[in-house]
C-alpha cells in the first residue's frame, strides 16, 4: 500500500468515526440558572404560582432517534417557594406535602414521540411516572424543544390533581379554598 493510499485510508476511517460520533447523543446537562420548575394552582379562585428553587435532572436526548429518549427530574420539595415564609413552612408539613418523609418529587420518562402534524424535532408527545408524595402514577403531556445557541431548550406543563397524590389531606381536602388543579410548568434549558 503506498503512503497516498494509507493516508486516504486513514482519513476515510476518521471521517466515518467523526460522523458516527457525532450522531451519538451525549447526556445533556441543564443549566439551572436559566431554567426553572414551577406550579400553578387556584387558592380561593385566585392563580398563585410557586418556584421550586432545587431540582436536578438527567436528560439523554437525540431529535433524530427520540424514542431512545431517557430523561427524569428529581425536585426537592423544601425548596418550594410561596413567596412568604409562613406558607413556605406550611406546605412542607403533613397535610401537605409530607417533606419530612417524602423529601423529592421525581419523575422519569418512559416514552418520547413525534407529535403527529407537528414540524421534525419540535414537538413530542412523553408519558412516563410521575411520584410525589410516596404515590406514583401514569402521565402524559406534550413538550416542546427548540434550539438557542448551543442549548437546548425543553418546554413543557402538566396538569394534575393535587387529591391524587394525597396533597392535601384532612380539612384540606375541600377544593373550595384550594383547587384540585394543579399545573407544573417547567423550562429546562441544557448544553
Amino acid at each position: 500500500m503506498t503512503l497516498q493510499k494509507l493516508t486516504l485510508t486513514t482519513a476515510a476511517g476518521l471521517l466515518a468515526l467523526g460522523a458516527s460520533c457525532s450522531s451519538m447523543a451525549a447526556p445533556l446537562k441543564a443549566d439551572l440558572a436559566k431554567s426553572n420548575v414551577t406550579i400553578v394552582f387556584k387558592q380561593m379562585n385566585v392563580p398563585v404560582e410557586a418556584k421550586f428553587k432545587k431540582f436536578t435532572s438527567a436528560i439523554d436526548f437525540d431529535s433524530a432517534q427520540p424514542a431512545s429518549t431517557k430523561a427524569s427530574v428529581d425536585i426537592d420539595i423544601a425548596s418550594l417557594d410561596l413567596g412568604d415564609p409562613e406558607y413556605n413552612k406550611e406546605v412542607l408539613k403533613k397535610e401537605w406535602f409530607n417533606a419530612a418523609q417524602f423529601a423529592k418529587a421525581s419523575f422519569v420518562a418512559s416514552s418520547i414521540k413525534a407529535s403527529a402534524g407537528a414540524p421534525a424535532g419540535s414537538k413530542y408527545d412523553v408519558s412516563g411516572k410521575l411520584t410525589i408524595k410516596g404515590k406514583t402514577t401514569d402521565v402524559s403531556f406534550p413538550l416542546s424543544v427548540k434550539k438557542e445557541g448551543g442549548a437546548q431548550v425543553f418546554d413543557g406543563s402538566l396538569p394534575i390533581k393535587r387529591l391524587t397524590y394525597n396533597i392535601g389531606e384532612g380539612e384540606w381536602k375541600d377544593t373550595s379554598m384550594v383547587a384540585d388543579e394543579i399545573t407544573i410548568k417547567f423550562h429546562l434549558v441544557a448544553n
